[in-house]
Order: structure tokens, then C-alpha cells, then sequence
């Protein structure tokens, strides 16, 4: 279970707003009905004062506190049994006394002599009987127990307010009870977004990577609309959030180690499915946007995409080389004018690890560097096979992409312990396929708006230059026709 902060707990709400919203509003409905279908209640009340006859060896004030000292007594005697049945027969009631006593509470003013009888009854009727019955038959009850087998009067108790019906409903209160049920049903909705969230085992979150990996997180890439249509980032997409974050990676690559500049990179992941391959494509692609020469290597060669988001063939390519069957002239292909080349994967091999770790990739991988100012190698995920490690040792490190919602704690620590315990260069990692809503747009919307002046001209060439798909020179064709099948059959796509 996580350890959530302040701004956890706001981004579980803003996460689960309609699991909040619909328990808040279950609440309010709740108390809704439960009040309307209860029965109102209408209360009566009336007040005497209590004063007791003066002797003459007792002055005024002696009399008043025995009076205040009686009156908690008396307050006893008005839900007595005896004062219920007294009052049934008055009122004619059809109760029983419990019920009649259960309807009637007594309270006392400090420091005086006023006690005030209230009854409340589903019935103001009845409510307002049962206060007549109260005010005519106490003062007799209090002195037939004060001066018992006597008629002389000792106390009375004057009833000086009431008895008054209240004409307005006491209870249930409405606007309460609404109320209550509303902050009750956002509670329980606030407490099911938090639980939640903390229950939740997936990464959504760069503090949550940067604390399980001990590396920087170098870029979050957003889930837009417009990247089920345009993976690839072409004119329409460029300028978007995602495309900015793909250049803040390029931007934190070439200056994460800058005595050392980084020139092969291997993109990887902890599982499939996170993107990797599609990140490794847009990442080379804003790389060349800035006029360098960059390779992109597609050394998945378990099942290969990066060919594919490119629109280019992979019938020959990398394993073609490293197997001795083609030169790596023959397998190259421009992406465009773009500055970007792609090596593709080429047939699937049976052994794809012996021949990432073989001596002919570390040579290949030398003659590389000397032609191109940035490599990038799409590789499988870390946990299935072991080919990310291998490629590891010749590269300058790798960024690991997790995709946010999806990837999980476990895998992502499973997968950076892996790469750690063969001394693997981690440099970063990379959340990718976030929403929109979570990434802070900052200086977004000027930077967009400046970038946008690009002539018209100038941007339907870089567009026509990316969306055209090159196709092997006739001697490459030739050589790979002699040698190999003109088309291989299409591996399995994760």
C-alpha cells in the first residue's frame, strides 16, 4: 500500500471525482427520503412557577430557596406514573403511560423557580392536550406528596406561559438532516477515492518512480487524443504537449552527463505493451528535427514495431548483418530528409540473445558510432529476456519507459533490480501515456503559439519528407532477393 502526501490525496479526488460525486449524491438522496418519510412531530410546551406558602417563622426568601430546592423534585413527578395516568384520563388518550411519559421532558432554569413541561407527538392535537392535562393536574399531585392526607395547599405552581402548541414541525429538521447527508456521502466518497487510490499497485506518478528507481525522471508523455491517429509525431502533432515532452527528453539526454555526452542509447521497458518501440521512434525523430544524424536501431527482434510506425519493411535488417547474410549498407533506410535512418529488425532469429551479445553487434556497434551523432536502440522489455542487459554493454545506458496506470510497483522495481545487478547504466526513466489532465502545461501555450509561425512552406516539406516512405535502392533489393525471401513472414505484435 502506498504512502500518500497532500497532493495524493487531492490527485485520488480529481482520479475518482465520479465515485465521490455519486456518493455524496447517494448521501443526500439518502437523508432525503429518510426524512421525508418520517413522521413529523409538533411540540407543546407550557411553564409554571413554583413558589411554596410562607410560615411565620419563615421568611420570603426562605420559602424561594425551598421552592428551587424542590423544583428538580417536581420536574420528577411531572413523567411520574402517576401524573400519566392522570393525564390519559384527562385528555381521554388512548396511550399507555409509558408512552404518555416518553412524550414529556422536564427542564429547570438555573437559579430560579421556573420549570417548563414540553410534549412532543406526531399529533399537535394530542401534543397540546396532553400540556392542558399537565398544566390543570400537576400543582394537585405536588401537594397531595407534599401534604398527604391533607387538603391544605403548600406549593403552587402557576402555570404563567402556555400551554402553547408549536404550529411548526420540531423535528425531523430538514435542512439538518439534507445537510448531514450530503457531507456524510462526501466523506465516504473522499475516503473510497483515497482507499482507492492507496490500494492502487500501479505507477502513476514520477515521485512514485523516482523513489523506486533512485534515477531522474526525464520526461512524462501525454495520452492525447490526437496519438491513437498519429503515433508518430508528424505536422499535426509536432507541436503538441506530447511532442514537447519527447523534446524535454532529447533536451535531458544530451545534458544528463555532459562531460560524457550520451551516443547509444537503449530504450526498454519492464513489460510489454508500455510503448518503448514508440518511444524510441519519436525520440529519434525530435533528435533529427534538431539536425543530427540518428540511427534507430530495432533490436527487438522477438517481435518488432518500430518498422512499422515508421511505415518502412523489416524483411532484412539487423539480424541479416549480424548473421553475415548483408552488408549494414544494403539494410539502411533514410526516413526521408529527415536525418533519420532505420536499421530494421530483418528475420527472426531463433537465437535472439546470442546474436545481440555476439562480438559481430559490439563490432557493428563500433562502425555505428563513427557514422551517427545519436543511436537508439528499441529493445524487448527487461523482465521476459534478458536481451535489454545484453544490449547494455554496448550502450552508453538506458531509459526505461513505464506506462502510467499500467505498469506496476512490483514489475518496474523487479525489472530496475535486474539492470542493477549487472552494473547496467540506468540513466533515467520515462512515464509515458499519461493524461493530459496531469501534466502541468506551464509555458506551453506561448511556446505552441511562437513555433506556429513556421512558413506554410517550409512545414508541407517536413511533412511531405515524413510521411514519405523510402524503399531500399535497386542494389540492396537485388542482394536481398538473391540471398533471402522478398518478404518474411509477419512475427506475432505485442
Amino acid at each position: 500500500m502506498a504512502v500518500m502526501n497532500l497532493r495524493g490525496y487531492l490527485r485520488a479526488i480529481r482520479k475518482y471525482w465520479m465515485l465521490v460525486l455519486l456518493l455524496t449524491v447517494l448521501g443526500t438522496l439518502a437523508a432525503t427520503g429518510l426524512t421525508l418519510s418520517t413522521d413529523p412531530k409538533y411540540a407543546s410546551t407550557v411553564t409554571f412557577f413554583v413558589s411554596s406558602q410562607t410560615s411565620s417563622s419563615q421568611t420570603a426568601l426562605q420559602a424561594d430557596q425551598f421552592a428551587q430546592r424542590r423544583i428538580n423534585s417536581y420536574a420528577g413527578v411531572m413523567v411520574s406514573d402517576r401524573m400519566a395516568d392522570l393525564i390519559i384520563k384527562k385528555a381521554n388518550l388512548s396511550l399507555t403511560p409509558a408512552e404518555v411519559k416518553s412524550e414529556i421532558s422536564a427542564t429547570t432554569d438555573v437559579n430560579t423557580v421556573l420549570l417548563t413541561a414540553t410534549v412532543i407527538d406526531t399529533s399537535p392535537d394530542r401534543s397540546l392536550a396532553i400540556a392542558n392535562a399537565i398544566s390543570t393536574e400537576l400543582n394537585g399531585v405536588v401537594n397531595g406528596l407534599d401534604n398527604p392526607g391533607s387538603t391544605k395547599t403548600t406549593t403552587f405552581l402557576n402555570a404563567i406561559t402556555g400551554p402553547t402548541l408549536n404550529t411548526t414541525p420540531v423535528s425531523p429538521k430538514k435542512t439538518l438532516n439534507i445537510g448531514l447527508g450530503f457531507l456524510v456521502g462526501l466523506a465516504l466518497g473522499v475516503s473510497a477515492a483515497i482507499v482507492r487510490e492507496l490500494m492502487d499497485v500501479t505507477v502513476r506518478t514520477a515521485d512514485v518512480m523516482q523513489t523506486l528507481s533512485k534515477r531522474p525522471v526525464l520526461a512524462t508523455v501525454a495520452l492525447d487524443a490526437a496519438t491513437a491517429k498519429s503515433p508518430v509525431l508528424v505536422r499535426t502533432t509536432v507541436r503538441s504537449p506530447r511532442g514537447e515532452a519527447f523534446r524535454q527528453l532529447r533536451t535531458s539526454l544530451k545534458f544528463i552527463h555532459v562531460d560524457q555526452p550520451l551516443k547509444v542509447v537503449v530504450v526498454s521497458s519492464s513489460v510489454a505493451s508500455e510503448g518503448k518501440s514508440l518511444t524510441a521512434a519519436n525520440l529519434a525523430l525530435v533528435f533529427a528535427e534538431a539536425g543530427q544524424r540518428v540511427l534507430l536501431i530495432e533490436a527487438d527482434l522477438r517481435q518488432p514495431r518500430a518498422a512499422d510506425y515508421l511505415g518502412l519493411e523489416r524483411a532484412v535488417g539487423l539480424s541479416n548483418v549480424l548473421a553475415g547474410e548483408l552488408g549494414v549498407d544494403d539494410v539502411l533506410q533514410p526516413w526521408g530528409d529527415s536525418g533519420l535512418t532505420l536499421l530494421a529488425s530483418g528475420s527472426i532469429p531463433p537465437n535472439p540473445s546470442e546474436l545481440l551479445g555476439s562480438n559481430a553487434m559490439a563490432d557493428l556497434m563500433v562502425a555505428l558510432r563513427a557514422r551517427f551523432d545519436m543511436i537508439l536502440v528499441d529493445s524487448p522489455p527487461v523482465l521476459p529476456v534478458t536481451d535489454a542487459v545484453v544490449l547494455s554493454a554496448v550502450a552508453d545506458g538506458i531509459l526505461m519507459v513505464v506506462h502510467y496506470g499500467r505498469t506496476t510497483r512490483a514489475q518496474f522495481t523487479s525489472a530496475i533490480t535486474a539492470l542493477d545487478a549487472v552494473d547496467a547504466k540506468l540513466i533515467g526513466t520515462v512515464l509515458n501515456m499519461a493524461p493530459v489532465k496531469d501534466i502541468p502545461s506551464g509555458y506551453g501555450g506561448y511556446r505552441y503559439a511562437e513555433e506556429a509561425k513556421i512558413p506554410a512552406a517550409a512545414t508541407k516539406k517536413r511533412t511531405q519528407a515524413a510521411v514519405t516512405t523510402p524503399t531500399p535502392d535497386s542494389v540492396r533489393r537485388r542482394r536481398a532477393t538473391e540471398d533471402l525471401p522478398t518478404k518474411t513472414e509477419s512475427p506475432t505484435r505485442n
